[in-house]
């Protein structure tokens, strides 16, 4: 492997709106991304903690104008801002102001060694199931959750998976176990779709 790499954001492939710069450099000691927003008012960094990982997060604005909410703080980010969230426990999110506002993110724990986050492996599964490959995504999710059995993400999705081809008591039983490690994932289950053949059932988890 080369002592060092030289290459720009266009020569990363995205997954939607989501740069893997960590997987792409090969970068093991830090996360490392980018997130692009398409349109003025998407949601560019979604609402979240980092209480499951303990990572500090530092944000930086590369291109255009979003709006964070940092606990309880709301304020303007023009490019060239940034933003360092120190404490895991804080909420924190960001919409886009304007088309292809571009965020970079970099994440890692103090005192500890970098582990590859299962959310990385779980977010490249969302362009199968806009393609409706569904059991492509089963069989990748799977894989994910024999690597991080403890997280809920990957597990909500092979629910969603499971929903849509039909395996009713398979999408029921991982759902409920998503929603035991995440709670807040009861809520987002409430209006999705890939539930929708499994909503009537008295054991899907409510709010």
């Amino acid at each position: 492997m080369s002592a060092y790499q030289v290459t720009t954001l266009s020569d990363v492939p995205p997954s939607g709106n989501w740069l893997p710069l960590r997987r792409h450099l090969g970068v093991e000691a830090f996360g490392i991304n980018a997130w692009t927003a398409a349109e003025a008012g998407a949601e560019i960094i979604g609402a979240h903690d980092e209480v499951p990982t303990g990572h500090e997060e530092l944000y930086l604005v590369l291109d255009g104008r979003a709006t964070f909410t940092v606990g309880e703080d709301t304020f303007g980010a023009v490019a060239g801002t940034i933003v360092f969230v120190r404490d895991p426990s804080v909420r924190r999110g960001a919409v886009a102001e304007e088309p292809g506002t571009r965020i970079l993110t970099v994440g890692a724990k103090q005192g500890e060694a970098y582990r590859p986050q299962p959310w990385e492996a779980n977010a490249e599964i969302f362009p199968l199931f806009a393609d409706g490959r569904f059991e492509e995504a089963k069989e990748r999710l799977e894989a994910v959750i024999a690597e991080f059995p403890e997280a809920g993400g990957p597990l909500y999705n092979l629910a969603c998976a499971e929903a849509r081809l039909g395996e009713r008591e398979a999408a029921l039983e991982h759902l409920a176990r998503a929603v035991a490690l995440d709670p807040r994932l009861s809520e987002l289950a409430q209006d999705d779709s890939d539930f929708e053949s499994i909503r009537d059932d008295p054991a899907f988890p409510r709010p």
